[in-house]
């Protein structure tokens, strides 16, 4: 049965919304995410009349108190316990929940401005300031920390929220909710959830997203790749890391590749050095240097470079000692302000 109406639900949402919503204006109001929960709730119903032993059970179902002011909520709420400072325990759990809130807020802000029609940039600092008060008062009555949670905000996106206010009406209904309708909403099933879960993910990963990667390169799309595979089999924050290490070797092996360009046409050789050239080029341009003959006409530019190594500076520094006795014309272009710099001012800028 749960299957069942997760199928039923995935059906009711597609169809909803991208059929009879688009043909008739004045059904947009309504969401498909609403009606998938009420077919859910509908089909759950129908089974307890025509078929009883295949009603979902209470773990099938959402589970919210009844009452949170007394009986089965009364534990909801507690003080904090200022003794378990003293462990160090305290402090590894409180890193490690903060480090995966805030990536998890993060990540949801990056894919809510994706999804907003007008574009805007959520200010990171100011989010995540407000997350850490936010989840500071939640501690004193034995709240969960919170987090930013893209099936929140999308479900706003599509709803057609434009103003912060959405964000607030959401919460105080989400209160009102709780409050007054826990033991209609504890007969939602778990999988029209899921079914509304399995949209959300579509539209934020869907195929397009992975062709657009792999069109950027495989230095954006083989990291992107490792990192969803991570996730899958670890967890979000180790998942995230490994992928961010996996992004950083390919930006260095991009550097190394862009930032020595050597051309070559006829007897002329032009070595441009650009963005940040470090040891890590250092065996790149050894070997263009090397490769240069007798007789050649050389001109390395050294202004688009924002950061040259001293490996880099020195190895310049042999060639330039070895071309006057392999008789190779050498120019050096550097801008006023590198021509200031002591790493530059040991690289001649004259024609020999």
């Amino acid at each position: 049965l749960a299957i069942l109406i997760c199928v039923i639900s995935l059906i009711t949402m597609v169809g909803w919304d991208n059929f009879i919503k688009r043909k008739m204006e004045a059904l947009r109001v309504i969401p498909g995410a609403l009606l998938a929960v009420l077919v859910g709730l509908l089909l759950n119903k129908l089974a307890m009349i025509f078929s009883p032993e295949s009603t979902l059970d209470a773990e099938h179902l959402v589970k919210l108190p009844v009452n949170i002011f007394n009986g089965s909520g009364a534990d909801l709420f507690a003080s904090p316990d200022f003794e378990v400072l003293n462990s160090s325990e305290v402090y590894l759990v409180a890193i490690t929940i903060a480090l995966i809130a805030s990536l998890e807020t993060l990540l949801s802000i990056e894919a809510s401005d994706k999804l907003d029609p007008k574009m805007r940039i959520t200010p990171l600092n100011r989010e995540l300031i407000a997350q850490g008060i936010g989840n500071t008062l939640l501690g004193f009555i034995g709240g969960i920390p919170a987090t930013a949670v893209i099936v929140r905000s999308s479900a706003n996106i599509m709803a057609g929220a434009a103003s912060k206010l959405s964000a607030i009406i959401h919460g105080l209904l989400l209160l009102f909710s709780v409050l007054a309708l826990a033991p209609l909403l504890n007969q939602i099933p778990l999988a029209s959830l899921a079914a509304i879960l399995l949209v959300v993910g579509f539209k934020l990963a869907s195929p397009e997203v992975f062709k657009q990667l792999f069109n950027q390169g495989f230095s954006q799309f083989i990291p992107f790749i490792i990192t969803i595979v991570a996730i899958i089999f670890t967890d979000l924050l180790i998942g995230i890391g490994i992928g961010l290490a996996i992004g950083i070797l390919f930006m260095i092996f991009t550097n190394i590749k862009s930032a020595v360009k050597v051309t070559h046409y006829n007897n002329l050789v032009l070595i441009r050095l650009r963005n940040n050239v470090t040891f890590l080029n250092k065996y790149h341009l050894r070997n263009e240097l090397r490769k240069i003959q007798p007789g050649t006409e050389v001109m390395i530019d050294l202004r688009p470079a924002a950061f040259i190594d001293h490996d880099i500076a020195e190895t310049l520094e042999q060639f330039i000692y070895s071309a006057r006795q392999r008789h190779i014309k050498l120019e050096i272009k550097k801008t006023p302000r590198q021509k200031e710099n002591k790493k530059f001012k040991g690289l001649s800028n004259e024609f020999m």
